[in-house]
């Protein structure tokens, strides 16, 4: 069986091998006038929107024109709208009511509802590159958000005083400075920094990382203010102020080694100011600074003064006999007989901590509104005194700690039945001639 063949191309032009004619192109194109190019003229000049996505995806900023546009676009998006002022009032009345109920899903729902700190970024940029404006602009919007989350809880706490005495052990907890806060507000900063020059829009975890350090203390304040705790309303604001200089300057160095910096010489000026300004507030608000000084003055010898009160002369070794001093030997002789009186003690009565809300319990220095002492976990052993004092219809009980710390807690954290006292037999020394 054989193929047919296939036929030849027609010959088109009297060409016997049907070879395709050349073409020639014209120099212009005629376009209709309602043709719009894929790309346009002006796109060719400037910097295209993928380029400076690419830009703000690399964490070293490219170049000068780079930067540039870069902090146009972060100085945009730092810059607050009315909604930022908005979720800040509400997360302050959630802060104040978890306060309030002691409930910490409460004060979680705050921190979720929580503005995004979008203008702490701007406060960072403009502090590390020397834009005097927009850092005064930033840091008016910041701190006028603290201001509409103080209010609102202080009036919370305000209202509260109708259910008073309340233990405020999580108001209490935020209105002290604490290791893992510390650790929380940096790891915070520097994700957030990063997070929006790498073009992200809605970093939502490490702005609510950031706000646990700025609002939590902030609304620990009102809230003492309102409620009448005086241990509350001046601790949460320095609070707030260390944590806000901490993150200040965390988020400097993180833009710095991003390779942001000022424009020209005279910018320095600004970064620098700032710079001193929050290490000396993290230098006294933490009391770093009296640590340093106490350890820099001369420290105490080992051995003070003699049983006679006579000054030591060798710093870390025990006194001496002075040479040539007659030394006086004491020999002890049996000369009395000691006989067994029993005496009745009563036994210390104990109890456990077990507060049913907020953990734990806070010691108080007088009953509900004294100075606060301590905070003791629940599972804590104390001892109890016979003292009780009423305050309106609350029972308080004067306890003391493991370390002798004594003060007053509510009635109804103590858990366990207090002990019957028990008679014990003691040795009581009588000299017999």
């Amino acid at each position: 069986m054989t193929l047919p063949e296939a036929p030849h191309p027609p010959e088109e032009n009297g060409d016997p091998q049907g070879e395709i004619p050349e073409v020639e192109f014209p120099e212009t194109t005629d376009l209709p006038d309602d043709f719009t190019p894929l790309i346009r003229p002006e796109d060719l000049s400037s910097p295209s929107r993928a380029r400076r996505r690419r830009a703000r995806r690399t964490l070293l900023v490219p170049g000068a024109d780079a930067r540039a546009l870069l902090l146009d676009d972060l100085a945009r998006r730092a810059f607050p709208a009315y909604d930022f002022f908005l979720f800040a009032i509400f997360s302050g009345i959630l802060l104040g009511a978890g306060y309030l109920l002691d409930s910490h899903a409460m004060l979680l729902l705050g921190l979720l509802l929580a503005p995004l700190l979008t203008p702490w970024v701007g406060l960072s940029l403009a502090a590390v590159t020397g834009g005097w404006r927009f850092f005064l602009q930033t840091l008016a919007s910041l701190l006028i958000a603290v201001l509409l989350v103080f209010l609102p809880s202080a009036l919370v706490g305000l209202l509260g005083r109708v259910f008073l005495p309340l233990p405020l052990f999580s108001a209490d907890i935020h209105a002290h400075l604490w290791w893992p806060d510390l650790l929380i507000v940096i790891a915070g900063a520097l994700l957030l920094a990063l997070a929006f020059v790498r073009g992200e829009r809605r970093p939502l975890l490490p702005s609510i990382m950031l706000a646990y350090g700025f609002f939590l203390p902030a609304a620990s304040a009102g809230f003492g203010l309102g409620i009448g705790a005086a241990n509350l309303w001046p601790d949460g604001i320095l609070v707030f102020l260390t944590y806000l200089a901490l993150a200040t300057l965390t988020g400097m160095i993180g833009l710095a080694v991003m390779r942001f910096k000022p424009l020209n010489f005279t910018g320095y000026f600004l970064p620098v100011l700032v710079g001193l300004v929050c290490a000396a507030a993290l230098a006294i608000f933490t009391g770093l600074a009296g640590w340093i000084i106490s350890r820099s003055g001369t420290p105490e010898p080992l051995y003070t003064s003699t049983p006679l009160g006579l000054a030591s002369p060798t710093r870390g070794l025990p006194p001496s006999a002075t040479p040539g001093a007659p030394t006086r030997t004491f020999t002890l002789s049996p000369s009395e007989t000691p006989s067994a009186t029993p005496t009745g003690i009563p036994t210390p009565a104990y109890a456990v901590i077990a507060a049913s809300t907020g953990g734990g319990a806070i010691v108080r220095s007088e009953p509900a509104f004294g100075d606060v002492l301590t905070t003791l976990l629940n599972g804590t052993l104390v001892q109890v005194f016979p003292e009780i004092e009423m305050v309106g219809t609350i029972p308080w009980v004067r306890i003391r700690t493991e370390n002798g710390l004594e003060g007053w807690v509510l009635q109804s954290v103590l858990a366990a039945a207090t002990p019957a006292p028990t008679r014990t037999s003691t040795l009581t020394l009588t000299p017999t001639p």
